[in-house]
């Protein structure tokens, strides 16, 4: 006869009913979608990345998946249809997107202050070395063409008689005409590092040295999911987060997951992160003061009319992320 102690038969009873709820757990996952402007920048879609492979959205009780978009405007039309809950972007979608109407507010800083960089062909020593020449801009109107411009004027030049000011679109644009010589500079984002790697352009400078007060890229939501999703935002930010962390303290340990997915080198990652990894964040703050010389710029080069009062643009619930 098979006799059972009382404590093996605890164990076992134990050990069974962690498969039920195990499965429990599983179905309990919220299915989350977080959304990037673009893909190729490190700053913007690493944390993502390194927030999936490293489970933190999962260790969040969310099943989340990431979707990068080919601009501002597709992100925010996901972001405003409910197909994403948190979209990450170039910090002047908020103040464009909000005067055009659209129910939207940022949540969190995700890159402070400037990670956009200024790359040069190989014979320009120095900013001085631009005057008379053309810079490559994605588009007029784009926060890379008020950045060029921006820093024209800083170099006490007219940004219309003084420089040319040239929006040619994609990265591919921009290499094909600086090798064509048809431009002798471009305003790119931290994916600089790769194209110098390639000795196709050099990173001249950051171009927080032209707006001291700035805010690179932001976490935002729809006033809607807000109101009706604040603890899933709030699971998200949290991996979010503890991913930015990581990249910020030890960026050797995710260098080859993160350029695995943007399909970079190993050194173009670090290079990357010579650039915007000192601008990464540590709760998500917002800083006002640099929202509102932002919003000035903006005005300056005819981006946006309207002058809202700034607490249209942000909400504090979400910050400081604690970890």
């Amino acid at each position: 006869m098979l006799v059972i102690s009382r404590r093996r038969f605890l164990a076992a009873a134990a050990a069974a009913g962690t498969v039920p709820a195990l499965a429990r757990a599983a179905r309990a996952q919220t299915s989350v979608k977080i959304g990037t402007a673009v893909l190729g920048d490190y700053s913007m879609a690493g944390p993502v990345i390194v927030a999936l492979e490293r489970g933190f959205f999962k260790s969040e009780g969310l099943a989340a998946e990431f979707v990068p978009f080919r601009g501002g405007p597709d992100l925010l039309k996901a972001v405003m249809a409910g197909e994403c809950l948190v979209g990450i972007t170039g910090s002047t979608d908020i103040l464009v997107f909000r005067e055009a109407g659209s129910p939207i507010k940022m949540i969190a800083t995700h890159t402070e202050g400037n990670h956009f960089t200024l790359n040069v062909a190989a014979d320009v020593q120095k900013i001085a070395d631009l005057k008379g020449k053309a810079i490559g801009v994605t588009r007029a109107g784009a926060t890379t063409w008020v950045f060029a411009r921006m820093l024209a004027k800083k170099e006490g030049w007219d940004p219309d008689k003084d420089v040319q000011v040239v929006g040619l679109g994609g990265l591919d644009a921009q290499l094909a005409a600086m090798a064509r010589k048809e431009i002798a500079a471009y305003v790119w984002g931290d994916g600089g590092a790769v194209t110098e790697l390639q000795g196709k352009s050099k990173v001249l400078l950051r171009l927080d040295a032209v707006t001291p007060k700035w805010i690179s890229q932001i976490q935002y939501a729809s006033e809607d999911a807000i109101k009706k999703q604040a603890d899933t935002i709030q699971k998200s930010q949290r991996a979010l987060f503890r991913a930015i962390k990581i990249m910020r303290d030890q960026p050797g340990e995710i260098a080859e997951l993160v350029g695995k997915k943007l399909g970079w080198s190993v050194e173009a990652v670090l290079g990357a992160h010579k650039i915007s990894g000192p601008l990464l964040p540590i709760d998500g703050r917002i800083n006002v003061d640099a929202l509102a010389a932002m919003q000035d710029a903006l005005i300056e080069h005819g981006l946006i009319k309207k002058k809202l009062a700034l607490d249209e643009h942000y909400t504090r619930d979400f910050t400081p992320v604690k970890l």
